[in-house]
């Protein structure tokens, strides 16, 4: 698609826009990434971001879909444009902290919106920064899904950091489970016959559903640990737990991976006269991404010298609640390179407060805010993004 020479040029405002407020930006990045808040507990994250974007006139509402730290801050330029979502991520990794950039997606999404209503206070458009909770393993999304908080958008948009700069990337749909497994305590020395090990049921299973792996197609991936194995080497372990990831590409075939799984979890525990329960979370769906709307995003880049690079032939995705809302709206998840490291490591950590960092944090809210600005400003864009995801509606719902 051939961009409009005269909304290319006005997209240096946008750039001048972000650039103005990059010190700001900086800080803000910086102090949630000092102050790691895992899902659900991220009041100092939650509240900076909205404080922030309640002080430059946008209407904030806090404690949205039942969760606390979840808002909504929105800001309505001229009636009539379309509803876009810049959706913003803030929680950390245990042990890790911001290990996956949480605090720079956060951040890209509201130096965005500011940046469009700094840089086109007349724009046709109303912009809505989403603060989504709890991203990493707890499922924010799906909860803010089931309330219905991103059913009125045109389109939904964020921007993660990684070691390279890509616009469509896969998604595996995911389901979380934990296993308990429950025996009697015996003295493993004097009196085992009377005791029924929970960890026997529950390494069991661990290995069942090892011997499962030969026969699931290669887009299977199923990983777990154990959380609990007992207490102490001479008591025969009455309780175990372990927690399980299983993904697929489709929610339709995680539905017959993961019975599986489950009933070599029943089974294993019968087999050593144990008892098991199983207790499934949120399921994450796989990702839908709006090409047109990526195509448009990977434009902006390149307007700006970015190398686009294309996605993994195959492997290399894993799995993000950002799939639940890309079942709903048009939706993109682009990645934005930042170093080299692996994101969930100590080393992209330190890269997520490094300069590399935070020049991509300011490249993503550049490239955001324009890709905003074409849905609002190029002729097409937004009925070809629209068509796009009604014609995969057809297909898929």
């Amino acid at each position: 698609m051939l961009k409009n020479k005269s909304i290319t040029e006005k997209k240096r405002n946008i750039e001048e826009a972000v650039d103005r407020r990059d010190s700001e930006l900086r800080q803000l990045a910086l102090n949630i990434h000092a102050h790691p808040e895992l899902g659900y507990q991220e009041y100092k994250a939650s509240n900076w971001l909205s404080t922030l974007l309640e002080k430059e006139g946008f209407a904030v509402k806090r404690g949205i879909a039942g969760l606390d730290t979840a808002f909504t801050a929105t800001w309505a330029g001229k009636a009539g444009g379309p509803v876009i979502g810049l959706l913003a991520e803030y929680d950390a990794l245990p042990g890790l902290g911001h290990a996956c950039g949480h605090n720079l997606i956060g951040t890209s999404s509201v130096g965005a919106a500011l940046a469009l209503k700094d840089a086109f206070p007349e724009l046709q458009a109303t912009i809505q920064v989403i603060g989504t909770p709890a991203e990493e393993g707890l499922g924010g999304k799906v909860i803010m899904c089931e309330h219905g908080v991103f059913n009125h958008l045109d389109a939904a948009m964020m921007c993660h950091p990684k070691n390279k700069t890509m616009v469509i990337r896969g998604g595996l749909a995911r389901v979380g489970a934990t296993f308990k497994f429950y025996g009697k305590e015996s003295h493993a020395a004097s009196a085992p016959e009377k005791g029924v090990s929970a960890l026997d049921a529950l390494v069991g299973a661990y290995n069942a559903i090892n011997s499962l792996r030969q026969f699931f197609s290669d887009d299977v991936r199923i990983h777990g640990v154990i959380t609990h194995g007992g207490d102490a080497a001479n008591i025969v372990p009455g309780y175990s737990e372990a927690s399980f990831l299983i993904r697929c590409n489709t929610r339709k075939e995680l539905e017959h991976v993961k019975e599986k799984v489950y009933t070599a979890v029943r089974q294993s525990a019968a087999a050593v006269g144990a008892t098991s329960k199983i207790e499934e979370h949120l399921i994450y769906a796989e990702r839908n991404t709006n090409k047109t709307l990526a195509n448009l995003f990977k434009e902006n880049l390149q307007l700006m010298g970015i190398e686009v690079s294309p996605p993994p032939l195959q492997g290399g995705i894993g799995s993000s609640d950002i799939g639940n809302v890309s079942q709903l709206v048009p939706t993109i998840h682009p990645y934005i390179k930042i170093g080299e490291a692996t994101n969930h490591t100590h080393d992209f950590t330190n890269e997520t407060k490094s300069e590399g960092g935070l020049k991509g944090m300011n490249q993503a809210a550049k490239a955001l805010a324009m890709t905003a600005y074409d849905l609002c400003e190029l002729p097409g864009a937004l009925q070809g993004v629209k068509e796009e995801f009604a014609n995969w509606q057809l297909e898929n719902v």
